[in-house]
């Protein structure tokens, strides 16, 4: 199975966008309707919870709505309002250079079905703010930085909750549209209702940096650990987390950052197993390793045999094409 990975420019919403949802928008749609139409909430449901809880992005939804066709359904899954589950496995850690010489690091891994990755790293301008960040979602971001330096990645937290909130790709792209620093985005999302469990790491040029374990059903928690999988404080989902090995790669990057002198020995924990993955056919294999260094803006999107470097504030455009085995036992 190959992934298509691209590099996208586009400061302002348009044709470049437009031509994304066209192309993304009939796979997402089988996927918002899953459980049918009246299970997901209203167009005015929506654009209200956005309003309220994000009203910095109440513009651009509606300029996006509008690209999108302007259609009620476009605009109930664009406002990632209580959107259907979703379940991804990550690894993500935090390094913060003992030398001085490197900078710190935010580092993670992506792990999910090949057939689901949208693979677009989207540089945009949308709010003011330049932002590089892997497209979830079509709005919503996996894992970015932005032209401040707060750089943030996500990791499921094993729980099957689910409650009234925002889809969490779009929790991201808030985060990296209006914060500056690891206290603003805290502070976001101890405000911020999600719909599911997640693990969300920042870190900003000032070496601040935290994880914030998110939920439906309970207040956000700050806590500063150097690596997080997807479980929070213990396993509550022992099947999920049997099946993701989330102890065990949690323990083997937690030792992994401990221990490392330079930024590439961490990267180089993230593509051995078992935190590289490769269980694609069950939806488990890791998609692709991602950087981000605050103190110099760039970011890297990495695989065992290939490194695609950027730079946050001057994006060359690409393509790339990797191939993952499908059929892989893992």
């Amino acid at each position: 199975m190959r992934c298509t990975f691209e590099a996208i420019r586009e400061d302002t919403p348009g044709a470049r966008w437009q031509a994304l949802f066209q192309l993304r928008w009939p796979a997402y749609q089988q996927w918002f309707l899953r459980d049918g139409y009246r299970a997901r909430p209203s167009y005015l449901a929506g654009r209200r919870a956005l309003r309220q809880h994000m009203p910095e992005l109440a513009g651009l939804y509606q300029q996006l709505c509008e690209l999108a066709g302007g259609g009620d359904l476009e605009a109930r899954f664009l406002s990632q309002w209580c959107p259907p589950s979703y379940i991804s496995g990550c690894s993500q850690a935090v390094w913060l250079d003992p030398y001085g010489v490197e900078g710190p690091l935010l580092a993670r891994n992506y792990d999910y079905a090949p057939a689901l990755l949208e693979g677009s790293w989207l540089s945009t301008r949308w709010l003011g703010r330049q932002v590089l960040a892997m497209s979830d979602c079509l709005w919503g971001a996996l894992d970015g930085i932005n032209e401040d330096g707060l750089a943030a990645s996500l990791s499921f937290g094993g729980r099957t909750a689910v409650g009234e909130g925002f889809g969490i790709p779009l929790v991201m792209r808030y985060l990296l549209e209006t914060a500056s620093n690891t206290n603003a985005a805290v502070a976001i999302l101890q405000r911020l209702p999600v719909h599911m469990t997640y693990n969300i790491t920042l870190l900003d040029r000032h070496c601040q940096w935290a994880t914030v374990f998110v939920a439906p059903d309970r207040p956000a928690e700050v806590v500063y650990r150097p690596a997080v999988a997807n479980h929070q404080h213990s396993v509550e989902w022992q099947a999920h987390a049997r099946a993701t090995l989330s102890e065990e790669r949690e323990w083997m990057l937690n030792q992994g950052v401990r221990k490392a002198e330079t930024a590439d020995s961490v990267l180089r924990t993230l593509l051995r197993p078992p935190l590289f993955q490769t269980a694609y056919g069950r939806g488990y294999g890791t998609l692709y390793t991602a950087t981000y260094r605050p103190h110099t803006l760039m970011a890297e999107l990495l695989w065992p045999d290939m490194r695609w470097p950027q730079y946050c504030l001057d994006v060359q455009e690409g393509v790339l094409n990797i191939r993952f085995d499908a059929n892989h036992a893992g």
